[in-house]
């Protein structure tokens, strides 16, 4: 049974009429506690039905449950319902076999977090809760995608409390294309990894565009007394719905990207979308057709590429003008 919130109403309501020495509650008692509290939270609520509490009732029983000791007491043809121990909550009850499932559960998507500066109190909280709640996570069982040697994890924490703080910060850069370092002054917004990279979104001080700051490029970053700059423009959320990966061209438009893909390789696609807006237009026992709604910029190149001769771009003309200008020029180097 799922301990929902509406569940986790019903439970401490149904505890509370239990625990209570000085009245008998019916069924139908129970029933409209358990109704009346669903309402305080929720006035459109439907209430609860008669079956609803006897499954209350056999959960709160069952050792997976709380393991609680409810007596049905006859009285005529009816039957009132209570803890044969009137000390007894559910409150004061260690943790049962579904919930400490799912608290291994939360301990081991925390792990993911192992090895990045700003969180280390995780590794502590983790080990706080399996020695107090007895519990051993399987630590082998679950991997994440990550890189613990990649170049500018060490700045994470300075950068995750200068977004938290609004602190400006000044980044002592080198890109890659260039023989020296170069210096600005940036107000920090977003911290996102794609790729087993991280990287940093803000705003330049001297540009008015989101600026992309690959982590493993920073050479070093410093507090700036600059006032800072809120972000009242971008919603991260929806800010990289159309693209893939982190590259953003902000007078680049979304195109309509139409791609021939071969029958072996289309069924890892199928059941792995290139992109959210993944839509299906012709399938093939040859190929599949597919369409896909992104901006273009160098990670959906590299992305197609990476699939060989497998994926093939249809349209648009510029865009696979492109694809091909890049596969030409391997070949270029392998002939």
């Amino acid at each position: 049974m799922a301990t929902n919130k509406n569940a986790t109403i019903r439970y401490q309501i149904l505890n509370r009429c239990f625990r209570n020495p000085g009245r008998k509650y019916y069924i139908e008692d129970l029933i409209d506690a358990c109704t009346d509290a669903l309402l305080d939270v929720d006035p459109y609520s439907t209430g609860v039905k008669r079956r609803q509490i006897f499954d209350d009732i056999k959960f709160m029983k069952d050792s997976k449950g709380f393991d609680a000791p409810i007596e049905a007491l006859p009285e005529g043809r009816k039957r009132y319902y209570r803890y044969s121990d009137c000390n007894f909550s559910i409150n004061n009850q260690p943790l049962n076999e579904q919930e400490a499932q799912q608290l291994k559960e939360s301990l081991m998507t925390l792990s993911r977090f192992k090895g990045l500066p700003q969180f280390d109190w995780v590794e502590e909280i983790k080990v706080r809760l399996e020695q107090s709640f007895s519990l051993k996570t399987e630590d082998n069982i679950l991997s994440f995608d990550e890189n613990q040697y990649l170049t500018g994890r060490e700045y994470i924490e300075d950068l995750y409390n200068a977004i938290i703080n609004k602190q400006v910060i000044k980044v002592v850069y080198k890109p890659f294309s260039v023989e020296e370092e170069i210096v600005f002054e940036l107000h920090p917004y977003y911290l996102k990894q794609y790729n087993n990279r991280w990287f940093l979104f803000g705003k330049n001080e001297l540009f008015d565009c989101i600026t992309n700051v690959a982590l493993d490029r920073i050479h070093k970053i410093e507090n700036s007394r600059l006032a800072y700059r809120e972000n009242t423009d971008i919603d991260f959320d929806a800010f990289f719905d159309d693209v893939i990966g982190v590259s953003i061209t902000p007078e680049t438009s979304i195109q309509k990207i139409l791609l021939k893909v071969n029958r072996k390789q289309w069924k890892y696609i199928e059941t792995k979308p290139l992109h959210g807006s993944q839509k299906v237009k012709e399938v093939t026992d040859e190929s599949a057709i597919i369409q896909i709604d992104v901006i273009p910029n160098y990670e959906l190149e590299a992305l197609l590429l990476s699939f060989g001769e497998s994926v093939e771009v249809l349209s648009p003309q510029d865009f696979r003008n492109k694809i091909r200008e890049r596969v030409l020029s391997l070949n270029n180097i392998y002939s």
